[in-house]
């Protein structure tokens, strides 16, 4: 079992990676808002349960294990920030608080939530309660409810 802090790690240097094709110890820092030292002391954690290789002037690089825990952190990640965006959760908030609750929800709730983005993103054609749902949040009002008599939902 890992920490919250070094999935956080893994998946940085993942992105990293993925992005550079190489991973030094001051990409890390500036991807995590984090200082070099602190980098290397996590680094050199990671290498001791067999999670990166860490050599001072070649960098970092996953081994098997920790690609195979940065692709599902990352994957948590991204279906997490995906379901935020449909619900209107600007970006850059959903992509923050997609970071938290990525270690925190259970495995089945993050199934379900990337069950609804797929089927969500997967519509014919863009689902009407969608569209519903973004009326509501512009103006508070749902816009089905009003026309049944005597009902009005407000947020």
């Amino acid at each position: 079992m890992l920490s919250r802090k070094a999935e956080d790690y893994l998946e940085a240097i993942l992105n990293i990676t993925e992005e550079k094709g190489h991973v030094r110890i001051k990409d890390i820092a500036t991807t995590l808002g984090v200082r070099p030292p602190s980098v290397v002391e996590m680094v050199n954690r990671l290498d001791k349960k067999d999670m990166v290789e860490y050599r001072k002037y070649d960098g970092v690089t996953l081994t098997k294990e920790g690609r195979a825990i940065a692709i599902i952190v990352k994957e948590r990640h991204d279906i997490i920030k995906s379901f935020l965006e449909i619900i209107n959760v600007p970006e850059k908030i959903a992509d923050t608080d997609a970071c938290t609750m990525e270690h925190e929800l259970h495995a089945i709730t993050t199934t379900q939530i990337k069950n609804l983005v797929i089927f969500v993103k997967d519509a014919p054609e863009y689902p009407q309660w969608l569209k519903h749902f973004e009326d509501f949040c512009a103006t508070g009002e749902h816009p089905c409810v009003g026309k049944e008599p005597g009902h009005k939902t407000k947020a």
